[in-house]
């Protein structure tokens, strides 16, 4: 026998490959698989696999390790459910995108980092006394309009902020064939402007989602497509204010985005509470507002959904003229839960339903649909067309494609089971690092609440404290308008287990 046999059958040679020098003796017994998922995690981190770039074939990368295939294909489809990287037929298995909040390529031995690049402060030092300084401002007592923009820009290690989808999962290659479908088949005369409403294959594609997915039964005509949940707001407040709509009632604690998109139009917000059943109807009854704003299906920032008893008290409160705006926030992403039936199935012209793919595939496709009374409607056209003469046609057409093919329902339930464990790991991390804090809204959402029964908390004095830790969280009461238990909004829908685990611990370590 020559000397390399030898050495690897007495177990004095360690299989290993040139590519990024992975040495499976590194590999701890029975977690080869999680190891090697991990070490090309921080490649692509790091850059040393840029997003485009191409790992090994599964039987290459197996034998130059001595390990099983099945290792490596199981390593590699960690990845892939992390959205990392994409299997492409022919072309491999290629990186489409790189872990968020991760470090730059490597430059030397010392390391080096992209401008804005996040890198944590030590606890103590100057530098985490100058973010402080910067976390200050953002975490004012009273949020300015711009507080989240500046809020996203601030670094950060770890994003825990709500609101934020599971970026990395978007499915960039349905979307890349969806598009080449559509500029295959389109004419030049679609290029050109369009209807303001949206275009009606994608106005039929979203009649067709409501009906399968939220028992809604629209004509398609009868549907305007907007940018966001944001833009719907707008022109909502808009077309309300000119009606001669002064007030539109939000549940408290509710959403100081809403908030701010309605006074924008001059509209007051007075606070309606929300309870473990929901909006508690009978006080919005006694508020005289004509209107209310509210999310039914999973409540922000509390999560629970509004019961019968409360539905059927709504329904007779709209059936006597009253006006329901819903916002049908994170309806799919539902986990412990029979689904809940859309308001505006049952009152069509009492409700305004608005939604939005925003937390299905990414906010920057800025793609959502309006639902309005036929009161409303010509004006809602109207405000539209005078806004921006209708949403970017592509996006709309390639959404449709996506909707049509069922791929939005897969990615869908991919999403659900990524957010399972993340919930769980967030879950888990709370009750090891925050015991004394109450969870709500579990069963849903792509966030969680929590609040703390020590009224002496305060939440954003805990926020500023965290983001100068390098974790960036929501307070509570941001989002309300009278008083009640501090707490924290936790998005976990963004972050892999390990940074949320990391995140929690974090914050945990915050004196309150």
């Amino acid at each position: 026998m020559d000397r390399a046999k030898q050495e690897a059958a007495d177990g004095s040679m360690t299989a290993g490959s040139d590519f990024l020098q992975l040495d499976i003796g590194e590999a701890p017994a029975g977690g080869r698989a999680d190891w090697l998922a991990n070490r090309l995690r921080c490649a692509i981190a790091d850059g040393r696999v840029p997003v485009g770039g191409r790992l090994p074939a599964t039987r290459v990368l197996a034998a130059e390790l001595g390990v099983s295939r099945g290792v490596v294909t199981e390593a590699y489809q960690r990845l892939v459910e992390d959205g990392h990287v994409a299997g492409r037929g022919r072309a491999g298995t290629v990186v489409v995108s790189a872990p968020l909040g991760t470090p730059a390529p490597r430059s030397g031995s010392t390391g080096s980092r992209r401008t804005g690049d996040s890198v944590p402060a030590p606890r103590g030092s100057a530098a985490e006394a100058r973010l402080g300084g910067t976390d200050s401002q953002i975490f004012a007592s009273a949020p300015r309009l711009d507080v989240f923009d500046s809020l996203r820009a601030a670094p950060a290690r770890i994003d825990l902020t709500p609101g934020v989808p599971d970026l990395a999962a978007f499915p960039r290659a349905a979307w890349l064939r969806a598009e080449r479908a559509v500029l295959h088949d389109l004419a030049p005369g679609d290029f050109g402007y369009g209807d303001p409403r949206g275009t009606p294959r994608l106005r039929v594609a979203v009649a067709h989602w409501l009906a399968r997915n939220r028992g809604i039964a629209v004509d398609p005509d009868d549907l305007l497509v907007v940018a966001g949940v944001a833009q719907a707001l707008t022109l909502l407040g808009q077309v309300l204010h000119h009606d001669g709509v002064r007030t539109v009632a939000v549940e408290d604690p509710g959403s100081l985005g809403v908030r701010q998109q309605l006074r924008n139009w001059g509209l007051a917000t007075p606070p309606i509470p929300v309870d473990a059943g929901g909006l508690r109807v009978a006080e919005l009854v006694d508020s005289g507002a004509p209107a209310v704003m509210l999310t039914p299906a999973h409540q922000f920032p509390t999560g629970v959904v509004l019961d019968g008893a409360r539905r059927r008290e709504l329904i007779r409160w709209a059936a006597g003229g009253g006006l329901v705006v819903e916002d049908d926030y994170d309806a799919e992403h539902r986990y412990d839960r029979p689904p809940v039936p859309a308001l505006r199935a049952v009152l069509p012209e009492q409700v305004c339903y608005a939604g939005s793919v925003s937390k299905l595939l990414a906010p920057a496709l800025r793609v959502g649909w309006l639902l309005a009374p036929s009161r409303y409607r010509a004006a809602l056209v109207d405000a539209k067309r005078a806004a921006d003469l209708g949403n970017a046609a592509l996006p709309q057409l390639v959404l449709a494609e996506l909707i049509g093919s069922g791929a939005l329902e897969r990615h869908l339930r991919l999403l659900r089971r990524r957010h399972v464990r993340r919930r769980d790991a967030m879950i888990a991390a709370i009750r090891t690092h925050l015991p004394d804090a109450v969870l709500h809204g579990a069963a849903a959402g792509l966030h969680l609440t929590i609040t703390f029964a020590d009224g002496s908390v305060d939440d954003v004095e805990l926020a500023t404290a965290a983001l100068a830790r390098g974790v960036k969280v929501q307070p509570l009461s941001w989002h309300r308008q009278r008083p009640g238990p501090p707490g924290l909004v936790l998005g976990y829908a963004a972050n892999a287990t390990a940074e949320i685990a990391d995140g929690i611990a974090i914050v945990g370590t915050v004196p309150r």
